[in-house]
């Protein structure tokens, strides 16, 4: 039975880890704003943070790319496809700053299809086969991992807690250059930061609908 997270202590060597940091301060650190929700709301009730967004032709899209590759080879066997918009989250939790519970993936955030099979059949044969393509192109989440940027002592409070297949919860390492690699099906949050500043990169991978 495979797991519903794994994760790695990768080894980063903190002077990369700075370097990663300095160079998306550089070139994003203006960017930043309020996080919003799955649905594009600012709700700051259920989520409290700053982010960005990086391009996944970021030299480090593709180092994260070969641990999301070997859990889901060893872990999860998902059919894959790609980072979620090619893009990641550069995110920050400062004092105070939280994210509830909540998932990354499921019904409610599905993609909702606007051709349903039982309409192809009044399509003609070139219609048909171009709205087919359509439905076997849609795309969900099915893997989310964050990388642990801040060192343990950076911060206070902000672990990031998942609920277990039996409701029981458990927390992930905080050692830094940790990355997290998880079904985006589980319940999650990050706890409330209680001093200091928790840094992270945050992204999702998708694949085809569940079949």
């Amino acid at each position: 039975m495979a797991n519903q997270s794994v994760w790695y202590f990768t080894g980063l060597p903190t002077d990369i880890i700075k370097n990663i940091e300095s160079d998306l301060h550089t070139h994003y650190g203006n960017q930043m704003k309020d996080s919003r929700l799955i649905g594009h709301e600012i709700n700051k009730v259920k989520r409290d943070s700053k982010n960005t967004w990086i391009p996944t032709d970021h030299w480090v899209a593709g180092w994260l790319w070969h641990f999301i590759q070997k859990a889901n080879r060893t872990n999860f066997l998902y059919d894959l496809n790609h980072i979620d918009a090619e893009n990641m989250q550069y995110t920050q939790y400062e004092e105070g700053m939280f994210y509830g519970w909540h998932n990354d993936a499921g019904i409610a955030t599905a993609y909702k299809p606007q051709v349903t099979i039982d309409a192809l059949h009044t399509q003609s044969n070139e219609d048909y086969l171009r709205e087919r393509t359509v439905i076997q192109h849609e795309l969900i989440r099915k893997l989310s991992f964050t990388l642990q940027l801040s060192g343990p002592d950076d911060y206070e409070g902000g672990n990031v807690q998942f609920l277990d297949e039996n409701n029981k919860s458990y927390i992930a390492p905080r050692q830094q250059g940790t990355l997290i690699v998880f079904d985006s099906r589980t319940q999650h949050r990050v706890c409330k930061v209680t001093k200091g500043t928790r840094k992270s990169i945050v992204g999702w991978v998708v694949g085809p609908r569940w079949k």
